[in-house]
């Protein structure tokens, strides 16, 4: 049975009832001050909190979606980056692999018709740079479904989630392609194609969006080898003024980072409770190889403080308060861009590093993006 399989829960569940009501049969049995009893005092309360506790993680595991699989939380898969081989185009770049679908739930549709709802793809995404991969899902717009639009290309905006999230949870959790479909009928979002990612192609190592010296190389495969294989596969401009980067948590630092080094790639991005220097931890690894160079340039206040400020826009959201340090490191981040970099940002009162605080942020941060991205070339009388 799988690690988010509801019979595991329930089963898990049922044994941390059943040690606890174990032990408080046990108790009195055990009140002895013998060796026996005291050893049977120990077993008895070890094993009632470890059934408590894997009960409870499984329980936020299923809620939040740290984790998708066993291999995934033990790590015992395939480590290395996974190699797979699809179809190219003309020009020899590698085309994203459709290998399902899923329903786009939220934003008034009718239906499934994908010329009301758009559609949600579950997609393999192959780097032929890096040749790393990874999956997640692609939403397209209705209009990208409509006769009058068949000659369009679209915006496209690369979501990805915090680690270890999976990308389901910006479909189930987040809900982007609904937020995007009720913002697009409202009118105050432009039809975007939606790239839902995980950050990192290379688990179960947290890449931190960065090239790893003689490791996986994160940070080329989201600025040269995502843009290229959607590009060949969907209708989307290739002019980055159309492109944007965002995402929640680890995402966010992605996406700031991102556009900061590759502004020519990304020159929008959102950060919703986004961080500002690289993790490390037993999930990265040494992400630099000792090298105190590329540790600095992935700080992104050492950046702004050191480096010439690129020419990007970029949205920092969050809350005042509830989430550690993000006011303070966010107002000392505000405080330090210059032009020809742009900074907004949006804080609520209160809220926690978790999907209600960024689904509070979601719509308001989608209408930012869209009013930035442009796709060139439009005519008067094209459909925007």
């Amino acid at each position: 049975m799988g690690l988010t399989s509801h019979k595991v829960l329930a089963l898990t569940v049922l044994i941390a009832v059943a040690a606890m009501a174990g032990t408080v049969w046990l108790w009195p049995r055990l009140s002895k001050r013998t060796w026996q009893a005291v050893l049977g005092r120990i077993g008895a309360l070890c094993a009632t909190q470890l059934t408590v506790l894997a009960a409870l993680g499984l329980v936020a595991n299923n809620y939040f979606a740290f984790y998708s699989s066993w291999d995934d939380l033990l790590g015992t898969g395939d480590s290395g980056p996974v190699v797979i081989h699809n179809k190219a185009d003309a020009s020899g770049r590698l085309r994203v692999e459709t290998i399902g679908h899923a329903e786009v739930k939220g934003g008034g549709a009718l239906g499934r018709d994908p010329r009301q709802s758009g559609e949600i793809r579950e997609v393999r995404i192959d780097g032929a740079t890096t040749r790393l991969s990874t999956e997640g899902y692609v939403y397209l717009p209705p209009q990208y479904f409509q006769p009058e639009y068949e000659q369009t290309q679209f915006p496209a905006l690369v979501v990805s989630t915090g680690f270890p999230g999976i990308a389901k949870n910006l479909v189930t959790r987040l809900n982007y392609p609904g937020a995007a479909l009720k913002l697009l009928q409202e009118g105050r979002m432009q039809p975007t194609v939606l790239v839902l990612v995980r950050p990192s192609p290379a688990l179960p190592q947290d890449t931190e969006c960065e090239d790893i010296p003689g490791g996986a190389q994160s940070e080329t495969y989201f600025t040269k080898d995502v843009p290229s294989a959607i590009q060949a596969t969907y209708r989307v401009s290739a002019d980055p003024r159309a492109w944007a980067f965002m995402g929640n948590s680890t995402g966010g630092y992605c996406a700031l980072k991102l556009a900061m080094r590759h502004p020519e790639v990304y020159p929008t991005a959102v950060s919703l409770s986004g961080y500002y220097q690289a993790a490390e931890d037993p999930t990265t690894g040494d992400l630099f190889k000792g090298s105190e160079q590329r540790r600095n340039e992935a700080d992104l206040m050492w950046r702004l403080k050191n480096l010439p400020q690129p020419g990007v826009a970029v949205l920092l959201a969050g809350t005042k308060e509830g989430d550690g340090n993000y006011r303070r490191e966010t107002e000392a981040f505000v405080a330090a861009v210059r032009s020809p970099m742009k900074v907004s940002y949006s804080m609520l009162e209160t809220g926690g590093h978790n999907f209600e605080t960024w689904s509070k942020l979601l719509p308001s941060s989608l209408e930012w993006i869209s009013q930035r991205l442009v796709v060139p070339g439009r005519s008067s009388d094209q459909p925007v």
